[in-house]
């Protein structure tokens, strides 16, 4: 599987592709040319001002105007700030999941206007249970989130962005079935923005047991980035990885030294630990511990006073 779409940690929305997809947005359709339904990624969203009704009338007019029978991948952006968005978004497709027989790839919260914290969701598990054959799902934002424990047969690639990642989710992903997922990734974020988890949190994701065809695990984003790494070093799941992310958060020399001191990592093809703390001896020796491995260790950042900072916060 080639995973280099994934190294913006954003897809390839900036491009104006999503799962290989030309991006078309429902509201702003008139006027353009419109592909088949089947060749685009289409886009629904209102303004934040808006209420509810208005998203409802724009998923509507989506499922008149589109064959949704063909429709392979949508993006949810911006929906009303009103305290039922989020449920509106996950009622409306979970409700019309027959019209969407083709769905593939799903992206909520597709929002750049605002702070990653402000942007509220809600229980995913219904998508995964009205949608067996998704096969990718990427949420952005960890305000309100939930996932309870589910059993999904196709789901690929399974992404959550966001500046605090509630231990609900955390234990939600470790806790579900997912036999066929080969990607997660997990910004774990800062207990300030409500990123609460911690490393006994994920100790079912290490461990593998329900992840048997992952070959990328990315556990980003957090300020306990050394006690991961040093809960990696001797991870089961970690053997049969082809790529491993550790990035983005507040890693220093000692997580890194737990990192090199634990299990071979020589097998990986790529390991990202860009946005870190380390000692420039310290990136040296990564480097020369993994010459195999494409290694990025980008983003060499300095502490500010006595504390780190993770990449995504508020």
């Amino acid at each position: 599987m080639d995973y280099s779409e994934f190294d913006d940690s954003v897809g390839n929305l900036d491009e104006g592709t999503y799962a290989g997809l030309p991006i078309v947005s429902v509201s702003e359709r008139k006027g353009q040319k419109i592909p088949a339904a089947g060749e685009a990624a289409w886009r629904i969203s209102v303004t934040s001002y808006e209420k509810v009704e208005a998203f409802e009338e724009q998923f509507t007019l989506f499922l008149e105007e589109v064959d949704t029978t063909e429709v392979k991948a949508i993006i949810i952006g911006q929906s009303p700030d009103a305290g039922d968005g989020s449920e509106v978004v996950v009622r409306s497709l979970v409700d019309n999941a027959p019209r969407l027989p083709g769905l593939r790839s799903l992206f909520l919260g597709a929002i750049d206007e605002y702070p990653i914290s402000w942007i509220r969701q809600g229980d995913i598990a219904p998508l995964l249970e009205a949608f067996p054959l998704l096969e990718r799902l990427e949420i952005r934002g960890g305000s309100d989130l939930g996932l309870r424990p589910v059993r999904h047969e196709s789901l690929r690639i399974l992404r959550f962005e966001s500046g605090g990642l509630p231990v609900e989710v955390v234990r939600g992903v470790g806790a579900c079935d997912l036999p066929a997922l080969e990607y997660l990734e997990l910004w774990l974020g800062m207990l300030e923005y409500g990123g609460d988890a911690t490393v006994a949190d994920l100790e079912p994701i290490l461990s593998g047991e329900r992840l048997p065809a992952l070959r990328h695990l990315g556990l980003q984003d957090s300020e306990i980035q050394d006690e991961i790494a040093a809960a990696v070093a001797s991870a089961p799941v970690v053997a049969r990885l082809e790529s491993l992310a550790l990035s983005m958060g507040m890693l220093t020399d000692a997580g890194a030294e737990a990192l090199l001191s634990g299990q071979p990592l020589s097998h990986l093809k790529r390991l990202d630990l860009h946005h870190h703390f380390l000692s420039d001896t310290m990136m040296d020796r990564v480097r020369d511990s993994l010459p195999g491995v494409e290694v990025d260790l980008s983003d060499q950042e300095e502490s500010r006073g006595d504390r780190g900072y993770v990449a995504v916060a508020e």
